[in-house]
């Protein structure tokens, strides 16, 4: 298939609908500016890896944040992948019993949050790559269902008036609901999709509360306690801005 070279000339959402229609195998690489380079890697039209060239939580964050799993746990397992070269997924899943469909949630969810990150790129060069070998960590197995990364994705067909990239994204109730970077990175702060329901949020910010209030870690050091503040203060201030 035919793609743009910029992507200025169309949407993030427009590449990977183009891209799963043609049951594509190979690397849309999106290249900006700053030189910063982006890879979504796809198999037969569905995403199977993304490795972006900025800061993303790391899959052992995810999973302290989102899966209660316990530092202790999660630094050893990490230095014994380090040591072994082995993913850290899998090391979880072997030497530390974690369910792999916990280890497959944080994955999938680290995928998302990274194909968020794009989704709020004004401009870069536009290529894609059919000889470039996906990363070990690629969910070549069980990549992400079209569902899962095309929906409310800004689209071409959505902008307003018929011009320029679409603005826009449709919210869970039917109704349209305006494309707004700071609001996007709200929502990826709380690990929710763009557009999440009221309940949703809700949801995410309580179970992320009690993970990381200061209030909960009595025994945590002076370092530690910063650190959590910091961190909760980032959640609440994405809280108020989604439910003011």
């Amino acid at each position: 298939m035919h793609l743009p070279g910029r992507l200025r000339t169309t949407t993030f959402g427009d590449l990977l609908g183009g891209l799963h229609r043609a049951a594509s195998t190979g690397t849309l690489e999106l290249t900006e500016p700053t030189g910063r380079a982006h890879r979504v890697h796809l198999a037969c039209g569905l995403v199977s890896a993304v490795e972006i060239d900025r800061a993303s939580p790391c899959l052992a964050e995810i999973l302290r944040r989102d899966e209660g799993l316990d530092d202790d746990t999660l630094r050893r397992s990490l230095l014994r992948a380090m040591a072994s070269r082995r993913l850290h997924g899998e090391v979880l899943v072997h030497e530390f019993h974690i369910s792999p469909e916990v280890v497959d949630r944080a994955l999938r969810r680290q995928l998302m949050t990274r194909l968020h990150a794009l989704d709020e790129l004004r401009d870069a060069q536009v290529t894609f790559h059919v000889a470039v070998r996906p990363p070990r960590s690629s969910l070549s197995d069980r990549p992400l269902a079209p569902v899962e990364f095309l929906h409310g994705r800004r689209r071409a067909r959505d902008a307003e008036g018929g011009a320029g990239p679409a603005r826009r994204r449709s919210a869970p109730s039917g109704s349209v609901q305006t494309w707004d970077p700071a609001r996007a990175r709200a929502y990826s702060a709380l690990g929710l999709s763009y557009g999440a329901d009221p309940d949703d949020i809700k949801r995410a910010y309580r179970r992320l509360v009690r993970t990381y209030h200061p209030d909960l870690h009595p025994g945590v050091s002076a370092a530690e306690r910063s650190e959590l503040s910091a961190r909760f203060s980032t959640l609440t201030d994405a809280y108020r801005a989604l439910v003011a």
